[in-house]
């Protein structure tokens, strides 16, 4: 099947009660703060309705002047923002959703995670019981956790009054991750993508450009929609206008049986990013 050069993706998952995810939104990981601002108002022009920001990136401020000046109810876009590891702690914890919100210039969260577990400070559980009171009282819709390996989602399990809505892990057709994501499954977690090409590696695997060849569609569409079709959600980071356009105008690309099959093939554990059974870096600077 050939790409249709018209058809933006509109896609929604239902990740807790009565909170729905754009499936495909925009990262904005390494994007300095004096440049955010204009790149997150390009996505939301283009149709962009989701942006994945964190404490840790130091550019909420700017994440939230683009939504102010979209012009978009805020109803309209979808936010997540992190907490930082050095904030970790029951009371640190909800300090600094506090400060996320100023800076963010919101009154609500859509989705907040916890960063990293963190395990060398051993503060993720009190972390998420401030999370789950941060919930009660109506601060952030929904909450999760971001580089929560298996034996944390295990533990978490047995002690959370709320299971985490999403946990957000790098994946991508070189490291699929399919024994975590299928724990995530029976637990109901659902599976968000960062990383999700790879940071670019994953374009030059044969399976991908044979696709593409076959699709008429780019590398890129093509590991997207391979991503859209397993149900993750999705959140690659770009700068670039035209990248924008081209990442959310999956929505006429259906891969076959055999194809997606080829991409899953891919799968060599390939990690690019920090471990997070031993990532322990503060997060602030």
């Amino acid at each position: 099947m050939t790409l249709s050069p018209t058809a933006p993706l509109t896609d929604r998952l239902e990740i807790a009660p009565g909170v729905e995810i754009p499936q495909l939104g925009l990262g904005v990981f390494q994007i300095v703060p004096d440049q955010v601002q204009p790149v997150v108002e390009d996505a939301l022009e283009v149709g962009y309705r989701h942006v994945d920001t964190a404490a840790a990136y130091n550019n909420e401020t700017g994440v939230g002047a683009a939504l102010r000046a979209s012009g978009l109810d805020r109803e309209e876009v979808f936010v997540t923002t992190k907490l930082r590891n050095g904030d970790q702690g029951h009371d640190a914890t909800l300090q600094a959703c506090a400060a996320s919100l100023d800076r963010l210039g919101l009154d609500r969260i859509d989705l907040y995670l916890i960063h990293w577990p963190n395990p060398e400070a051993g503060l993720w559980q009190e972390s998420w019981r401030a999370l789950e009171r941060l919930h009660a009282e109506g601060a952030v819709r929904a909450i999760g956790v971001s580089n929560f390996l298996a034996e944390h989602l295990r533990e978490l399990a047995d002690v959370a009054e709320i299971l985490p809505a999403l946990n957000q892990i790098e994946l991508h057709p070189a490291h699929a991750r399919q024994d975590l994501v299928a724990l995530q499954t029976e637990l109901g977690i659902a599976v968000e993508s960062y990383s999700p090409l790879g940071q670019g590696g994953d374009l030059e695997l044969g399976a991908v450009t044979e696709i593409a060849a076959e699709t008429g569609a780019t590398g890129a569409q093509v590991i997207l929609r391979w991503h859209l079709q397993h149900g993750y959600v999705v959140i690659p980071k770009t700068t670039s206008r035209d990248r924008m356009v081209e990442n959310l105008d999956v929505g006429g690309l259906s891969l076959t049986r055999d194809q997606m099959a080829r991409l899953d093939a891919l799968d060599r554990g390939h990690r690019i990013g920090n471990d997070p059974a031993t990532f322990s870096l503060s997060q602030i600077r």
